[in-house]
């Protein structure tokens, strides 16, 4: 049996903060919580002592196209291995793998890519796919290649979703192009999470929207109707409605720190999810790239088309907790729910992710009050080291 203990630390359960608490992982599982000395001994090497830190779930990317060189497009065993591998030194422990509005057969070889793939002890783990794209608003295409947009098809999804082997967990699309609702009130009934995003639609859209199942918007304030006084837009209905969760891109660039200080304010952090929404040049030099077969410009801070269109970002999650953390009246208790527990509850996978429990994955991180990663660790293995 493969055992890890982490003790002295400052640990942050469902219900209670630790200050000297102790969890045992054993075969990849949390199996106890100690709120004092453990009763058990281990040898050195299986102990990590976390005095002066703190212990919380990992952090789980719920929109992520690429990092380390590589693309869910690239649809091979070695580009999800390639951003898997490299997930855990910010703190992300899963990811839904993101695919961009392309050619069909383009998403089907990385939909099926990801189907086969198997997750690799010590990396990341691919938990399932976010389809964004391709039923989406052309006004509103933002970074999602114009000419491969098409109306949303049920036939077409439930063919990619059998090539996904049941694994599309969040689709992004403009729910203005589900006239009749069916499409979205379908995919809600089988338990997909269904996202408004890329997307024109005005408030009383949003909440015929809501009526039929949509539950989530897409990286809140881009690629969507924003507010006015006249009418609320997509980013109103994400403010008013308290059926849906949002994504935040916390990097200051595609929201700013101002906006980020409204929106958590007014949504507040049980009803966000921070994602990342990055693409292949995470984690490298900037230069030139691509997403979605387009170029793509990378500087210090940021990705952008060759019209200055925003083209994902190259943030990590830890930076996006630090600056959260930076915002008035955002703790370490409130990142754990907007970048562990949100994402699980949202695509139904609270009852192994998200927190940590006794029975859940031993997926954590043990962090300074800065969000700067210690440890990381993926299913009770050392995946990263500070």
């Amino acid at each position: 049996m493969k055992q890890l203990l982490i003790k002295n630390a400052k640990v942050f359960t469902t219900n209670q903060v630790i200050e000297k608490g102790s969890v045992l992982i054993e075969d990849g599982v949390i199996t106890e919580i100690y709120s004092d000395e453990p009763k058990i001994r281990l040898d050195d090497e299986n102990v990590i002592d976390g005095a002066n830190f703190n212990l919380i779930p990992g952090f789980i990317d719920g929109h992520i196209h690429g990092a380390n060189g590589a693309d869910t497009m690239d649809a091979t065993e070695e580009a999800l291995d390639k951003i898997a591998s490299y997930l855990p030194s910010e703190g992300t422990t899963s990811f839904l793998a993101t695919t961009i509005t392309q050619a069909p057969e383009m998403i089907e070889k990385a939909l099926m890519n990801i189907a086969s793939y198997q997750n690799k002890s010590g990396y990341a783990e691919v938990i399932g796919v976010h389809l964004e794209g391709p039923f989406v608003e052309k006004k509103r295409a933002g970074a999602q290649p114009q000419q491969y947009i098409v109306e949303p098809d049920l036939n077409l999804f439930n063919k990619w979703q059998n090539l996904a082997d049941d694994k599309i967990k969040t689709i992004t699309m403009a729910p203005e192009h589900s006239q009749d609702g069916s499409f979205i009130n379908t995919l809600y009934s089988n338990g997909i999470n269904v996202s408004a995003g890329h997307t024109d639609t005005d408030f009383q859209g949003m909440k015929k929207a809501v009526s039929e199942g949509v539950r989530q918007v897409t990286h809140l304030c881009n690629a969507m109707s924003g507010i006015h006084h006249r009418d609320i837009g997509v980013v109103g209905a994400a403010f008013q409605l308290e059926e849906l969760q949002s994504e935040l891109i916390c990097d200051g660039i595609h929201v700013s720190p101002e906006m980020m200080q409204l929106i958590f304010d007014h949504i507040g952090s049980q009803r966000l999810i921070m994602i990342t929404d990055s693409m292949r040049a995470k984690g490298l030099q900037p230069g030139d790239y691509e997403l979605g077969g387009q170029p793509v410009k990378v500087t210090e801070d940021r990705a952008v088309l060759e019209d200055g269109t925003l083209a994902g970002s190259i943030l990590k999650m830890n930076e996006g907790a630090q600056a959260m953390l930076r915002l008035n009246g955002v703790s370490i208790r409130e990142i754990i729910e907007m970048a562990s527990v949100n994402p699980a509850k949202q695509i139904r996978l609270f009852d192994r992710k998200g927190s940590i429990e006794v029975g859940k994955d031993g997926d954590v991180l043990l962090v300074d009050d800065n969000m700067n990663i210690q440890y990381t660790i993926c299913k009770g293995v050392i995946a990263y080291k500070g």
